[in-house]
């Protein structure tokens, strides 16, 4: 008789209660002077706070192009009703449209694109595969906001990534305001690990893919971060972007202007930490938001 091998949980999360554990694992896994996209400093920035940003992108015909895709999507009543379209519980607008690279040609040219995998690879120090994408249309007048949360606890819990090694990028392809809803990521958080408490639901996606509840932080737990790290609202024309931390905490407002706040959204992660089965849930996310796919983007 046989036993199956004790698999190691790096990054406990969904027990009794919340759990901290330091960071196992590096913040940019390329060797030091390793060639790339990014500059030393920008890096070491990213080391040091989890994110970086870039002011200029794409540019403003590549912005058109991508909005100009992104209204088609919507549009179109196929997609609307695809189970990888999020809509909106109050307003029936479209929140999120999942797996894009697969549903358009436009934004799988955009993932390929070496100024976007280029960057990916050098942080992540290995080829590289999209574990995610989306984009997020957040209209105005009371688009919902996502509660504060790290995603790799969510990857990890649910979609069985072992170790930190994925990168995000949210592209702007709406200007970002500092009042319409932006992005908030508290610098330096990405160093911790805060495992949450609670057990993970049955078909836990299909209700925090519109409102976040399993994997989030207690208010304890986000205040103590908070006075910590503090909190950093990113603002910034269409064309720019943020790349930031698979454990970075984070979050963003509703939305209760009139200006909408758009984004393609691209999880990368690296070959070398393909998901395996969840560490805090019955069964994997679908594909659509957690791929199986591990091929790299070439």
């Amino acid at each position: 008789m046989t036993t199956a091998p004790v698999r190691t949980d790096l990054y406990p999360t969904r027990g009794v209660g919340e759990v901290v554990t330091p960071r196992q694992d590096p913040v940019v896994w390329s060797a030091p002077g390793a060639p790339g996209p990014v500059v030393p400093s920008a890096l070491q920035g990213y080391e040091r706070d989890g994110f970086l940003t870039v002011e200029d992108m794409i540019s403003d015909d590549e912005v058109a192009l991508y909005r100009t895709e992104m209204d088609r999507l919507i549009a179109d009543p196929t997609i609307r009703a695809d189970e990888r379209s999020i809509i909106e519980p109050t307003s029936q607008d479209v929140r999120s449209i999942f797996e894009v690279h697969k549903i358009s040609e436009v934004f799988a040219a955009l993932v390929r694109d070496e100024r976007v995998v280029g960057r990916a690879r050098q942080i992540l120090g290995s080829d590289v595969y999209v574990h995610q994408s989306r984009i997020n249309v957040k209209p105005g007048f009371g688009a919902s906001g996502f509660y504060w949360h790290s995603d790799f606890e969510t990857w990890h819990a649910e979609d069985g990534l072992p170790r930190m090694r994925t990168v995000s990028v949210s592209i702007a392809l709406t200007e970002n305001r500092d009042t319409n809803g932006g992005l908030m990521i508290m610098p330096g958080s990405h160093k911790t690990f805060l495992g949450c408490a609670g057990e993970t639901p049955k078909d836990n996606y299909k209700k925090s893919l519109q409102m976040q509840d399993a994997g989030t932080p207690s208010h304890a737990a986000l205040t103590r971060y908070a006075q910590e790290h503090g909190i950093r609202l990113f603002t910034g024309r269409a064309g720019s972007a943020t790349w930031f931390d698979c454990n970075c905490m984070h979050g963003s407002g509703d939305n209760i202007t009139p200006f909408a706040r758009s984004n393609v959204f691209i999880v990368f992660n690296s070959v070398e930490n393909a998901a395996v089965q969840p560490f805090a849930a019955p069964v994997p996310r679908p594909e659509f938001i957690g791929a199986r796919d591990f091929t790299p983007i070439r």
